[in-house]
This record gives structure tokens, C-alpha cells and sequence, in this order.
């Protein structure tokens, strides 16, 4: 075994979930009933565009996989939510590609 000061320590994978819904007012009032009324820490945390005029609430979760992210979602939403990886990068890195791609 290696030096745990020196091992990496494998981070859950982070999802940005968005799950729009419709802009008509009642329609739009249940969804967030629902949402709000599941109990899941996710869901009752969720950030909002609605007063925005952007009907989507928005989760950052950790899970697996994106299959395992859509899970948090109330079924009858799963279908059109989308997940999206999230990712970091270091000025290393971009650097890298960068350099990669100089003339």
C-alpha cells in the first residue's frame, strides 16, 4: 500500500441536474409542491429560476453515475431532466491542451 499523505482520494462524481417545467402558474406552483413535499434533502434544497422567468430548478448532486443522479429526480420529471458531468480543471492542465494546440 501506498503512502495515504501521497494517494489521491477519489472524489463521488458531481451532477448539475435541470428539470424544467411549464411557466403556467399553478403548474408551476406543483411542481415545486412536489418537489418541496418529498422530504430528499436535494429536492427541498433545489435553486429556482421562477421569479425569473426561467421555470427549471437546479440540483447539484453526488452519485455514481448519471443514471444514479436522474434517480433523485420525482419520477413523473426524470424524462426531461438533464444531468450534466461536472468537472474541474488546473491551470495545468488547460496549459497542456493549450500547448497542445500552438502553432
Amino acid at each position: 500500500m501506498g503512502d495515504p499523505d501521497v494517494e489521491r482520494i477519489q472524489e463521488m462524481p458531481q451532477f448539475l441536474i435541470e428539470v424544467p417545467h411549464s411557466e403556467e402558474t399553478l403548474a408551476c406552483a406543483r411542481v415545486v409542491q412536489v418537489f418541496l413535499s418529498k422530504g430528499s434533502h436535494f429536492l427541498t434544497q433545489a435553486d429556482w429560476g421562477c421569479m425569473d422567468g426561467i421555470h427549471s430548478a437546479w440540483m447539484i448532486v453526488e452519485a455514481a453515475s448519471k443514471e444514479e443522479a436522474r434517480l433523485v429526480v420525482p419520477p413523473p420529471f426524470r424524462s426531461q431532466a438533464k444531468i450534466v458531468g461536472l468537472n474541474k480543471f488546473t491551470l495545468e492542465q488547460i496549459e497542456a491542451v493549450i500547448g497542445q494546440h500552438k502553432p
